[in-house]
């Protein structure tokens, strides 16, 4: 289990590893240059926040403005692939972090040869593309409501520059990889987990009537942050009463009232600064440490449904099934106009991760959360675990974490505190 010896064995994802990925990107292109751009942002108030196939391909958490271009047909290997940083302004950067020079150092730092300024990106990716003539878009394909993706609008360009160049979709390319997860970060998902778990256990001991649900959150929050965490994985939900109806409320302001059911909806973040990989848990828990006969008829049900999808999962089967079999539980029992929401979703670099096909991939982390929700009784149930798909069966990553009514009221009642 997680300990505090945690900040000091960091788990991270190598640079061989970040290699591995865009070079097997670089094997689906055919042939075709692809560019990434990082984005932009950050500063005096905010965390820089990378787009995060960039992330994926490169590790670079810090690098606002930077472009990955692939041209695999390049004939220098060194030059297959090229990250591309913003100038070093030194004077900027008294200000907003130091970044450096480009050399050994930095090339041996982000794990590439052929390290550039931007202000060579559109001469080295028109050379790529008269070459290729061919483009392959990595961005997320927009609705025509939103801006055009950052490479495709740069392409466009390109043909009115280039005869005969070519636009080709590959937005699927890049979350395909990402859907299945490798070694390394499974790894640190599972450590996420342990973290969230202990995360939990200070919920328990702190959940009381008469707290706010703030002060649930900040229990929680707390424990990740002293387990080895930056913090939490998104924002945390602790809804009492009425407001575990609400499915994202996020205001966790209200006094709880003994004989309420409070929904915690939360995990950890486990990673390098701002990013990284996490866990996405839910448990429904009484305030007074004991379920009424009513809040156990229903909580039963959401459980049966949880853990009896959570029994179907393997791969290949797909999210639409295993969303019929937990909907059909609640449905029987009479609450199928009171579970509005999916069964669950995969997690990765982000809460709702990428989810390139209708079936679920061996080596996938996904979620198993059933809930039912009833505005007139002030009570809403929703359980959350996070779940490794294998094929020797389904992996439960976070279902240690208390959840049966008996293990709720043992650990409620077994407080230290």
């Amino acid at each position: 289990m997680a300990h505090n010896s945690d900040i000091r064995d960091r788990l991270t994802i190598s640079r061989e590893e970040y290699a591995d990925r865009r070079k097997q990107l670089a094997s689906n292109l055919n042939g075709a240059t692809a560019v990434i751009f990082a984005g932009k942002g950050g500063g005096l108030h905010d965390d820089f926040q990378p787009d995060l196939n960039f992330q994926y391909l490169t590790g670079i958490i810090d690098e606002p403005g930077a472009i990955l271009l692939l041209n695999p047909n390049d004939p220098n290997p060194s030059r297959k692939e090229v990250l591309f940083l913003e100038p070093h302004l030194p004077e900027l950067e008294r200000w907003d972090g130091w970044r450096g020079p480009i050399d050994a150092k930095l090339r041996e730092k982000h794990g590439f040869k052929a390290l550039m300024r931007t202000s060579a990106f559109p001469q080295m990716l028109l050379n790529a593309c008269k070459s290729s003539l061919k483009g392959t878009c990595l961005h997320p394909i927009a609705h025509h409501e939103q801006p055009v993706g950052p490479d495709l609008e740069v392409f466009q360009k390109l043909q009115q520059r280039i005869p005969g160049f070519q636009i080709d979709d590959g937005s699927r390319l890049i979350p395909s990889q990402r859907a299945v997860k490798s070694a390394a970060e499974k790894a640190m998902i599972e450590r996420s987990a342990e973290i969230t778990a202990k995360g939990f256990t200070a919920i328990l001991e702190k959940l009381t009537p008469g707290i706010t649900e703030f002060d649930i959150q900040e229990a929680a929050e707390h424990a990740y942050r002293s387990h080895g965490s930056r913090g939490p994985f998104y924002g945390s939900i602790v809804g009492s009463g009425f407001n575990a109806t609400i499915l994202h409320y996020r205001s966790n302001d209200a006094v709880i009232a003994d004989g309420d059911l409070v929904v915690i909806d939360s995990g950890a973040r486990y990673g390098d600064g701002p990013c990284g990989y996490g866990s996405d848990v839910t448990r429904t828990y009484p305030a007074n440490g004991r379920f009424t006969e009513r809040q156990k008829e229903v909580y039963s049900i959401v459980l049966e449904s949880m853990e009896t999808t959570i029994a179907a999962v393997k791969p290949g089967i797909a999210y639409a099934e295993l969303d019929s079999i937990s909907r059909k539980i609640i449905t029987d029992a009479g609450f199928g106009d009171f579970y509005p929401h999916g069964v669950g979703h995969p997690i990765g670099l982000e809460v709702h991760d990428v989810q390139p096909d209708t079936v679920v991939p061996e080596g996938a982390i996904i979620t198993i959360e059933p809930g039912i929700y009833l505005p007139d009784e002030n009570m809403g149930i929703r359980i959350e675990d996070d779940i490794l798909v294998t094929a020797a069966g389904p992996v439960n990553l976070t279902g240690n974490i208390p959840k049966t009514i008996e293990e709720i009221e043992s650990a409620m009642a077994n407080k230290t505190s």
